[in-house]
C-alpha cells in the first residue's frame, strides 16, 4: 500500500529525496518549498530545486512565507497526506503542521544525531574533526533537532572530505534510509528512540564573516576549517588589497618563530604559512577573478605573487 505523502525542503539536497520519493511508488501529494528568491547577475527570481523537480512532475507546489495564517494550514490539512517528509526546508513548523498527517512529520537530518542539531550539521562535523557521520531519519516535534530516532546510516569522514564531498555523500545516502523508513511506517515495525539531549551540539548557520581565515589559530583547526567551508562560504585570506580563496590546505608540524600569517616558504608544494601553533600549508586557491588552480599553478604565472615573509591578513 503507497503512502499519501506530503514533502517540504528547498536546496538540492532535499530534490534528491524528492525525485527518490516520486520514483519509490509512493503518492508525492503536494510539494512544500521556500518563496522563490532573486539569484544570478540579473536578480530574477529562482524557483529552489524543490520546485523546479515538483514542476517536472506536475505535483502541487505550496510555498507560504510561514504557517502563521490559519489558512495555510488548513491548506495542507486539506491535502489528507498519511505522512510529511520534512528535509532542509528551512522553515520552523508549527504544532498544528507537526499534527496534521496521520503519521506526523518525518524529518531527514545529515548528521548522527543527537551529536549536531541545527542548520549546518554537514559542515561543523568537518570543521569539529569529527571521524564519523551520516544521515538520521526522525520523527518531528517541537523542539530543534529534538524527536525520536527512528533509524540511522553511516558514513567516515575522509582526510580529504570538504564539505561539498560529504554533502554529495549524504545525499546519495538518505533516500535508501527514508524509503526503509516510509516501509516500517507502512507497516507498523517503527522503533523510535529517544535522543540524548546531553550529547547535543548546535550547528550554527554558516556566516560569510567567518570564511576570513584568523592565523592567530592552530594550524590543525584551519585545515578543517578550509575543508568544511568548501564550496561555501570558502575561507579566505587577504594579501595587501587581494582577497584569495583558500580551497585545500593541510597542516604541517612544523615550529616556526614567525608572526602568524607570515609566509614561511613557498614551494611546489604550496605555500607555509606560519599559524599560532604549526604551519599550514596551502595547496589550492582561486585568485580574484580567475578559476581555482594550484599553487604550484599560480606561481608558474605570477612568479613573485608570494614571497617569503609576506603576510597574510586576517582582517579586512
Amino acid at each position: 500500500m503507497a503512502l499519501r505523502v506530503l514533502f517540504a525542503g528547498t536546496p538540492e539536497f532535499a530534490a534528491v529525496h524528492l525525485q527518490a520519493l516520486i520514483e519509490s511508488g509512493h503518492e508525492v501529494v503536494g510539494v512544500y518549498t521556500q518563496p522563490d528568491r532573486p539569484a544570478g547577475r540579473g536578480k530574477k527570481l529562482q524557483p529552489s530545486p524543490v520546485k523546479q523537480v515538483a514542476l517536472e512532475h506536475n505535483i502541487d507546489v505550496c510555498q507560504p512565507l510561514n504557517f502563521k495564517d490559519p489558512a495555510d494550514v488548513e491548506q495542507l490539512k486539506a491535502f489528507n497526506a498519511d505522512v510529511m517528509v520534512v528535509v532542509a526546508y528551512g522553515l520552523i513548523l508549527p504544532q498544528s503542521v507537526l499534527d496534521a498527517p496521520k503519521f506526523g512529520c518525518l524529518n531527514v537530518h545529515a548528521s548522527l544525531l543527537p551529536r549536531w542539531r541545527g542548520a549546518a550539521p554537514i559542515q561543523r562535523c568537518i570543521e569539529a574533526g569529527d571521524k564519523m557521520t551520516g544521515i538520521t531519519i526522525m520523527q518531528m516535534d517541537a523542539g530543534l533537532d529534538t524527536g525520536d530516532m527512528l533509524s540511522k546510516v553511516t558514513t567516515g569522514i575522509l582526510a580529504d572530505d570538504t564539505g561539498g564531498t560529504l554533502h554529495d555523500r549524504l545525499a546519495d545516502m538518505g533516500p535508501g534510509a527514508l524509503l526503509v523508513t516510509l516501509n516500517d511506517v507502512e507497516n507498523g515495525t517503527l522503533k523510535p528512540e529517544k535522543q540524548n539531549d546531553a550529547l547535543a551540539n548546535y550547528a550554527h548557520k554558516l556566516l560569510k564573516e567567518e570564511a576570513l581565515i584568523d592565523w592567530s589559530q592552530p594550524a590543525e583547526e584551519l585545515a578543517l576549517r578550509v575543508r568544511a567551508f568548501n564550496p561555501f562560504p570558502m575561507a579566505y585570506t587577504l594579501l595587501g588589497d587581494e582577497r584569495i580563496r583558500v580551497l585545500m590546505a593541510e597542516p604541517v608540524e612544523k615550529t616556526t618563530h614567525l608572526l602568524p600569517g607570515t609566509i614561511a616558504n613557498v614551494s611546489a608544494k604550496g605555500l607555509e604559512v606560519a599559524c599560532a601553533e604549526g604551519v599550514l600549508l596551502i595547496t589550492r586557491v582561486q585568485m580574484p577573478g580567475k578559476k581555482a588552480m594550484s599553487v604550484a599553478e599560480v606561481i608558474l604565472g605570477h612568479p613573485h605573487l608570494f614571497q617569503p615573509n609576506h603576510m597574510l591578513a586576517s582582517q579586512l
